[in-house]
């Protein structure tokens, strides 16, 4: 019991001695911070020349590269959400790029077919004001062998656009063919070069008449022979066959330009002259035509007058 009443009084006395301390003076506390106001006034005017300048390089000197590895360690942390926004902004641009290339590339893919469409366009205005008369637009959608005769196509308009058999069809080159056989919407147009067609041709400095037959080939080989009616009379070469044409514009109307002589041959067995005829239209490449039809024609689409306007 003696031993728990000592242990007692000398804690009170610890106690006792720490509230004895001595405590710094209120003048002292005054002084400290006299002396801060006026390094903090020293070293705000003073600038590079501050008197602390020296002890804040040295504490520079030992914090500032903890400083940079503390930086270094979290910077990508606290980055990391910008990273994404600026992924997803970059994505985003790079896709609006991309569409916009895709546009790029499909208008100057299909700029050259828009223009040779047009020019096609025209071409058939120009005819119809040349040949006075009306012609109703197609596009050759299918082309032979799929139909009955070796040399066909098939266009996108019929007798709802006023089309029937017996029609001349022409492009802005020259003669194509007549039209076979129609439904609603398409018809079936026989060219010129087929080996079944004949045409009733003129040569256009002469005058002289003609028959053209066809050979049935495209391309190069894609000629026509012409047989004149009077065997004496020679075409000359480079002249110019145009169609005779035929009772009431059925199935051929007249002036339509056919080909270009290229060479002349004769027969003396059957004492006749034969030339060959080298087609103005290129039958590999066709698409855009005219179906001559009677100015007035009531039809589906737009017919292109005689005077090159618009139905």
């Amino acid at each position: 019991m003696g031993d728990f009443h000592r242990t007692r009084e000398r804690r009170w006395r610890s106690i006792g001695d720490l509230d004895q301390r001595p405590r710094p003076s209120r003048a002292l506390l005054v002084a400290l911070l006299l002396a801060s106001a006026s390094l903090i006034t020293l070293d705000h005017q003073a600038g590079s020349d501050s008197p602390v300048e020296p002890a804040r390089r040295v504490v520079g000197e030992v914090f500032g590269p903890v400083e940079s590895g503390v930086a270094a360690t979290v910077r990508p942390i606290v980055g990391v959400p910008g990273w994404f926004r600026s992924r997803d902004d970059l994505r985003a641009e790079l896709s609006a790029l991309e569409a916009e290339n895709a546009e790029l590339r499909a208008d100057a893919a299909s700029d050259p077919y828009d223009r040779n469409r047009l020019e096609e366009y025209d071409g058939l205005t120009a005819a119809a004001e040349t040949l006075g008369f009306a012609l109703v637009p197609a596009r050759v959608v299918a082309m032979g062998p799929a139909q009955s005769f070796s040399r066909t196509v098939t266009i996108d308009a019929g007798s709802d656009s006023g089309i029937h058999p017996d029609l001349t069809v022409v492009n802005n080159d020259g003669l194509v063919g007549r039209v076979l056989r129609v439904t609603r919407t398409t018809a079936t147009v026989l060219l010129v070069i087929d080996s079944g067609s004949v045409v009733g041709g003129r040569v256009g400095t002469s005058m002289e008449m003609g028959f053209l037959e066809g050979r049935g080939a495209i391309g190069d080989a894609g000629l026509l022979d012409l047989e004149l009616v009077d065997q004496a009379e020679v075409p000359a070469k480079h002249d110019v066959v145009v169609t005779w044409g035929s009772e009431g514009g059925s199935p051929y109307v007249s002036g339509v330009p056919v080909g270009r002589v290229t060479a002349v041959y004769s027969s003396l067995r059957e004492t006749s002259q034969r030339a060959e005829i080298e087609p103005f239209v290129d039958f590999g490449a066709l698409d855009l035509v005219g179906v001559v039809v009677p100015s007035g024609t009531a039809s589906d689409r737009a017919v292109i007058e005689a005077d090159g306007s618009l139905q």
